[in-house]
């Protein structure tokens, strides 16, 4: 699966394959579309068509007029406009207005979720995150992102508070992670440990199923190999999220969608439950200075 934010592009792309379709069947030449338009030349209609410049709603708009586009298919368009627009969003975009802002920004889907799926490979999922370990984690983000604005501590807080929904009785949170994910040492032995004790906890409450790839499972599954992926969340079958290096993807096609649900089909299977599961994070436990 592709590491890059190249589904955005593709749903840009997919827009602007429909916008010219559009244009051809009124019979206009991109110029003669451009004049209706009250465009200067051809070359804004040429880069829209080729996904080298994104259209905006109001062109989007006269696009839609000029060659007599439905009302209905218009406002169809002008969703899959903001559903592309939405896809992508920098790291410096999400933390512009500040760590916490950007916690809140999520919170009302966690909220409303009626099954999240979580594949870790790398962090542990904030869900399951301690305080200790969360004040870390985000204050690494705040240093290697050179924010200005210290909202570390509300930003903390703020995802705690978010925790609260694994008690929700109507939903159902279910975490895959990578073995490795317990070794990796990020924080001090301490806070390590408390992170491993608090995960112990958390897995035993009703909403929560916690499954455990092991560093030792074969990967091999009927004569192919089952390979890590990158994080991903899945809430319900109708959005994933995937947190990159430079910035974090929105997935709401749902012919991707189901590609990631293959993927956790593939993944599912290898994880461990229950008393292996805790053995794995006692194991970890062990090993620590302070184990």
């Amino acid at each position: 699966m592709s590491l890059s934010p190249s589904s955005a592009q593709a749903a840009r792309q997919h827009l602007a394959d429909q916008l010219r379709e559009i244009r051809e069947d009124a019979g206009l030449t991109g110029r003669r579309l451009a004049e209706l338009a009250g465009w200067h030349g051809s070359s804004k209609v040429s880069k829209i068509e080729h996904g080298a410049r994104p259209i905006s709603a109001a062109d989007l708009r006269t696009w839609g007029q000029v060659c007599g586009v439905s009302s209905r298919r218009l406002e169809e368009l002008l969703a899959e406009l903001r559903a592309a627009a939405g896809m992508w969003t920098t790291y410096k975009q999400l933390n512009r207005g500040g760590l916490k802002k950007a916690q809140e920004s999520v919170r009302a889907r966690y909220e409303r979720v009626r099954l999240m799926r979580v594949y870790s490979n790398k962090v542990l999922p904030g869900l399951l995150q301690s305080e200790g370990y969360t004040a870390a984690a985000l204050r690494a983000v705040h240093h290697e992102q050179g924010l200005h604005v210290d909202d570390v501590a509300e930003a903390v807080a703020e995802r705690v508070r978010r925790q609260r929904v694994l008690r929700r009785a109507d939903a159902r949170f279910v975490f895959l992670i990578e073995e490795s994910v317990l070794w990796h040492r990020t924080t001090s032995p301490s806070v390590h440990a408390e992170q491993l004790h608090h995960l112990l906890r958390v897995m035993r409450m009703p909403s929560v199923s916690l499954a455990i790839i092991p560093l030792t499972v074969d990967r091999t599954v009927g004569g192919h190999g089952v390979w890590p992926e990158e994080s991903f969340t899945m809430s319900d079958l109708t959005q994933v999220n995937v947190e990159l290096v430079s910035g974090y993807l929105t997935v709401v096609q749902p012919d991707e969608i189901a590609m990631y649900l293959r993927a956790w089909e593939r993944l599912f299977p290898l994880g461990v439950f229950g008393l292996r599961a805790q053995g794995l994070i006692r194991g970890v436990l062990k090993a620590l200075p302070d184990g």
